[in-house]
């Protein structure tokens, strides 16, 4: 009797922690907490939301917890990501989330729910209960349909996965003109869709559409007209058309949209000209104020796609990262003149400051920056047990993961005993995201050899230096590919932005931080057809296709909507 008692774990001690050291991050997971979970009935406790500086809190992998309990949107007023992954919370959300003003990232995947109600679940449709939310993950679980009034309440949704539950349709209200102005990723495979409403083209914003493995007979011609519609997936359909159903088999996104527009038997409701004439009506005219910009003060991007590239980068992506940071986006630049002055530490202390700002402290994304020429591709995305994962660390002597973690925690304790403080410094701040993980993600080369270790470190074997001309970048989210797209395109801009002042010999001012373990990593050194530039011509951008094991693409970016940066210093050539 006594082991039995001894065995129940006591008390929230990472609650009480959070609270002394005003932490804005939390995660609660592993095997303990299912125990504590099934003691507060099956919710979470109410001390939890008395931690008003949350910016992000994750509780995943708690089979009991079927309640979130009260006090999460009056508690936690500052919180931006909340990840409440492979629970149980269903068959309903009770009580709803909202209002949360700050929350930009919300991942309910992998529950049971099986309705959000109008007006329920997510929060207030009026005033807007997630005024700021951007990405929206709902896949993996029971529900029939969506809220009517979603849009009312996350009017800035960007990013929006119902994949893999029992859907049949989209609210109407989902596609009203102007209802979701910036949602560009929508994702509903795996559900029982029978119908695509034309009003689909009122998504303005829209650039990826997956709807595979569903139900659907017809295709509008309308979904043509979403004027920046770049990547869609329709595979698994029983689409009456028989030659667009064909061509959804193997046929580019291009193809299929200039079918429907043209009138083929799948699209309905009108002609080709009629098609053409909206078209044209969508594109936004050039000139005007990009007209009178100095074309020698212009930033010059040129992308060069895969097709174009006899070496073309690629990354093989296995099945072990779905459950631990699924999504990937890579880009190989050319062109870059780290040498002059400090521009090697400016470019250092950019990726922090992404880090620190657009990354949310790498919790809704992390960047890495490689050294093109010294690894061999193609690259694997995988995961690992945190055992089996060696890595030579920035600075470091090759270690298991397992060994780097508890090394970096005993020297966390150190920092603070030293500074009789209860903050830390450098990776240090970032151990947390990994609690409660099975296995590790981590990028392999050719050779075998781990070169990125997100979203704690790289490899010292891939450390740019000064002469470094050639990056392979990456960014890795547990939370969006939407979002690895935007920080992509962030990066490679303020890359060209930097390039141009080093050129010139401007610097804007004193480094800030400038941390190096968001550096170096993985490459290919693989002869280009193109010369390393020494940064008066335009940055390079070539393209990287990420497939799955078999060879199926996933992603490629840049896409022709990539690098939309609508900046007037800034001219991509395609």
């Amino acid at each position: 009797m006594a082991a039995a008692a001894a065995a129940v774990p006591k008390g929230w001690p990472e609650l009480e922690l959070a609270k002394r050291e005003r932490r804005r991050e939390l995660l609660l997971a592993g095997p303990g907490l299912e125990e504590r979970v099934r003691a507060a009935g099956g919710r979470l406790p109410p001390r939890l939301f008395t931690l008003p500086l949350l910016h992000y809190l994750e509780v995943s992998g708690c089979g009991c917890l079927r309640e979130l309990g009260p006090g999460l949107a009056q508690g936690l007023p500052q919180l931006h990501s909340l990840v409440l992954r492979r629970n149980a919370l269903g068959p309903g959300l009770s009580p709803q989330l909202g209002p949360l003003p700050a929350l930009r990232v919300l991942d309910l995947s992998g529950n049971a729910l099986e309705a959000l109600p109008p007006g329920q679940g997510l929060g207030p449709a009026e005033p807007p209960g997630l005024p700021q939310l951007q990405s929206l993950n709902l896949s993996g679980n029971r529900l029939r349909e969506l809220p009517a009034d979603l849009a009312r309440c996350a009017p800035r949704l960007q990013s929006l996965n119902v994949t893999g539950n029992r859907l049949q349709a989209f609210p109407a209200a989902l596609f009203l003109p102007g209802a979701l102005p910036l949602l560009s990723e929508l994702a509903a495979a795996d559900n029982c869709l029978c119908e695509l409403s034309p009003d689909i083209a009122h998504l303005v914003a829209l650039k990826t559409l997956d709807l595979s493995n569903n139900e659907l007979s017809e295709v509008p011609a309308e979904l043509a007209d979403c004027p920046k519609l770049k990547e869609i997936n329709l595979r698994g359909n029983r689409l009456r058309d028989r030659r667009l159903e064909k061509m959804v088999g193997g046929c580019p996104t291009k193809s299929i949209l200039d079918y429907l527009r043209a009138g083929g038997r799948g699209a309905r409701g009108r002609d080709k000209d009629e098609g053409r004439k909206k078209k044209k009506e969508r594109r936004p005219r050039e000139g005007g104020e990009a007209d009178a910009v100095d074309e020698a003060c212009r930033l010059l991007l040129r992308v060069l796609p895969a097709a174009e590239n006899p070496t073309p980068l690629t990354v093989r992506v296995s099945p072990e990262v779905k459950d631990v940071r699924p999504y990937f986006v890579g880009a190989v630049v050319r062109g870059m003149d780290l040498n002059p002055g400090n521009s090697l530490k400016r470019f250092l202390a950019l990726q922090t400051k992404l880090h620190e700002e657009l990354c949310e402290k790498r919790t809704a994304a992390t960047i890495a920056t490689h050294d093109l020429q010294t690894v061999r591709g193609p690259l694997l995305y995988t995961a690992r047990p945190p055992q089996d994962l060696k890595i030579i660390p920035l600075g470091r002597k090759e270690v298991k993961a397992q060994e780097l973690v508890r090394q970096l925690l005993l020297e966390a304790e150190e920092h603070r005993k030293q500074k009789k403080r209860q903050n830390v410094s450098g990776l240090h701040r970032y151990l947390h995201l990994l609690d409660g993980k099975e296995n590790y993600p981590c990028l392999v080369d050719a050779d075998g050899q781990v070169i990125s270790f997100p979203p704690i470190t790289n490899s010292e074997k891939t450390k740019i230096k000064k002469t470094t001309c050639a990056l392979f970048l990456e960014v890795t989210s547990a939370t969006s590919l939407q979002i690895c797209k935007d920080i992509m395109d962030t990066l490679i801009l303020k890359m060209a932005e930097l390039n141009k002042s080093a050129v010139s010999g401007r610097e804007d001012g004193p480094l800030s931080d400038t941390e190096t373990e968001t550096t170096p990593a993985p490459a290919q050194p693989s002869p280009s057809p193109h010369a390393e530039s020494d940064g008066e011509g335009p940055l390079v951008v070539e393209q990287v296709r990420v497939v799955d094991t078999e060879g199926q693409l996933k992603v490629v970016y840049p896409s022709k909507t990539d690098l939309d940066l609508g900046a007037a210093h800034v001219t991509v050539l395609r």
